[in-house]
């Protein structure tokens, strides 16, 4: 174990606290059992160093990654206990998808040693939500989600912008320093390379390929067990959902160009989804229809859509990918039925800054959504805009 904590002294030591992710302020880290989800690249790891120098836990606190080598000869159970005797107090482990009977471990852990409190962290979503369903009445679950614009905006550009409402941003409530800043430029460099925290990474975009490797190689096959075939098949999918504007799925059609059966490509898509790699866009909810139809897919976020197309992206498509990828954080996203999207009873329409007015006429609270604009004005607003709500 001595091993364990000169590693974890050294990364802590380390731990940068000049920009701190979103979730940092949302978690109830008083919680004795916390689960932090979310795709491969988002900082997990990183949210959990900055957390405890934030609440001054250096020294009652381990942070441990589930594939350690260590683990080949102890148990989690083992560490908790021994950790516990020694004074400690937060017990944190990533990747923890990573380790086997995890959920039976913790659960343990959680009954047996009430004084230590435990988080842990993993990106096969998939596997976690499976396993994590023996823990649903002992732990929060949060979900955690790339930068927003704003967030890069800070992180890599030092410009801070304060979070913003849905209501402000309806309102026209948008502060921005345009006296220094053009957003424009921004946004579209945001769009190309600015989703993930690694973006100040040399070959970004091939690191990014990467992880979309790893999530379908890796996270996929360890849950559903699947061939090396249905592999290309998944990220041929993906490239054909990041082509055609919008994606309004045919599942007979697009089975037949896939050679799969249709009761099998919704699989398919359920576990992109699920890794974090594609979003559905569902119906409206019409009462007590349960399974909402997906009215529309698109890949989860704008740099995605560079990644895999070589940098050749559809405007439109790259446009309502950007604006269901920021707004479901904190909202729950429809899709209209006389326009792109709904929230709660307002409904969007997203384009360029020709876009008029026809689509939503009638619509009692109806707002049109433009690309290539600095300002908003009555019932219009510029997209970039809506990457200031988190």
């Amino acid at each position: 174990m001595d091993k364990l904590l000169q590693r974890y002294y050294n990364q802590i030591d380390n731990a940068n606290l000049d920009f701190v992710r979103y979730p940092q302020a949302t978690i109830r880290w008083e919680a004795r059992l916390n689960a932090i989800l979310g795709a491969r690249g988002v900082g997990k790891t990183t949210l959990l160093f900055q957390h405890i120098k934030i609440a001054d836990q250096r020294d009652t606190s381990l942070v441990v990654y589930a594939d350690d080598i260590y683990f080949s000869r102890h148990t989690l159970m083992d560490l908790a206990e021994q950790f516990y005797r020694g004074g400690g107090k937060y017990l944190y482990v990533d990747e923890i998808h990573k380790y086997v009977n995890w959920s039976t471990e913790i659960k343990n852990i959680y009954d047996q040693i009430p004084g230590l409190n435990i988080v842990y962290t993993g990106s096969s979503i998939l596997d976690l939500e499976k396993g994590g369903a023996d823990l649903s009445r002992r732990q929060l679950k949060n979900y955690m989600y790339g930068m927003s614009f704003r967030e890069w905006l800070h992180m890599v550009k030092g410009i801070v912008v304060p979070e913003l409402s849905l209501e402000q941003i309806l309102a026209g409530e948008i502060t921005f320093p345009y006296a220094q800043h053009r957003p424009l430029p921004l946004f579209k460099e945001y769009l190309m390379s600015g989703y993930y925290p690694f973006c100040l990474e040399i070959n970004y975009l091939e690191r990014l390929n990467a992880v979309v490797d790893q999530s379908i190689e890796a996270d996929i096959p360890q849950y559903a067990g699947l061939s090396v075939g249905v592999m290309r098949k998944l990220k041929l999918l993906m490239q054909i959902i990041s082509q055609i504007t919008p994606f309004k799925p045919n599942y007979s059609d697009l089975a037949r160009d896939l050679s799969v059966n249709r009761a099998d490509l919704k699989d398919y898509i359920y576990y992109l989804e699920k890794t974090g790699l594609i979003q559905s866009l569902l119906a409206p909810d019409k009462g007590l229809n349960l399974l909402a139809k997906v009215e529309k897919i698109y890949l989860d976020n704008t740099n995605l859509m560079y990644a895999l197309s070589g940098g050749q992206v559809d405007k439109g498509n790259l446009r309502e990918t950007f604006f269901f990828n920021q707004m479901k954080v904190r909202n729950s996203v429809t899709a209209s039925d006389v326009s792109d999207f709904q929230i709660g009873d307002c409904t969007f329409e997203v384009g360029g800054k020709k876009k008029g007015q026809k689509q939503i006429a009638g619509v009692g609270k109806g707002y049109i959504v433009k690309d290539d604009i600095e300002y908003a004005h009555d019932n219009i607003i510029p997209l970039w805009a809506f990457g200031l709500n988190y």
